[in-house]
């Protein structure tokens, strides 16, 4: 083989090595960061059609409808303990220790990113509440397909002719 087409045959293994390596890099550095999206049925019975459980320790986002009774404020600090469901039979806890978002409450559907501490238990670093009950991410809005969202452009009275007086004076709701 001639010297010189040698030399450029391994100048371009070499660079293609180096580009190799780099990408290996790169992709093994952003599998570190990745957070993946999980439902409370997902993370208790597993996703996908293998039902792959996330590991304990998995940094990982999950969405669900806080359960209404299930917020619990832990001593006199800014730690909170609340349940998540989605439509199947799990639940899973979720510990933030933090400021809570202003439209929390119970029954909202709030996104929570953490840490998977036990099978069914999550320490949040950070939670989400939708600003917009119009809209809803639609992985979520999959996931909870069957639980019925009333959009707020509802639950005015649908039926104006049965409202009186007292009625719209408290804005055009009532207790059914």
């Amino acid at each position: 083989m001639n010297p010189r087409r040698k030399k450029r045959l391994i100048m371009t293994g070499g660079i293609l090595a180096g580009f190799a390596l780099a990408t290996g890099l790169v992709l093994y550095a952003l599998s570190q960061n990745i957070d993946l999206f999980y439902t409370p049925t997902e993370i208790v019975e597993g996703k996908g059609s293998d039902k792959t459980l996330p590991e304990v320790g998995q940094r990982l986002r999950i969405g669900g409808l806080v359960v209404p009774g299930s917020v619990r404020r832990e001593g006199s600090g800014l730690s909170v303990a609340f349940n998540l469901v989605d439509v199947g039979p799990a639940e899973v806890t979720v510990e933030y220790e933090g400021i809570l978002p202003d439209l929390f409450r119970e029954g909202q559907g709030i996104v929570a990113q953490g840490t998977l501490v036990a099978p069914n238990r999550i320490k949040a670093s950070q939670v989400l509440a939708r600003h917009d009950e119009e809209y809803m991410p639609p992985a979520l809005a999959e996931a909870l397909k069957g639980i019925q969202h009333v959009p707020p452009s509802q639950w005015q009275v649908e039926d104006d002719e049965n409202t009186n007086e007292d009625d719209e004076s408290s804005g055009g709701y009532y207790d059914r």
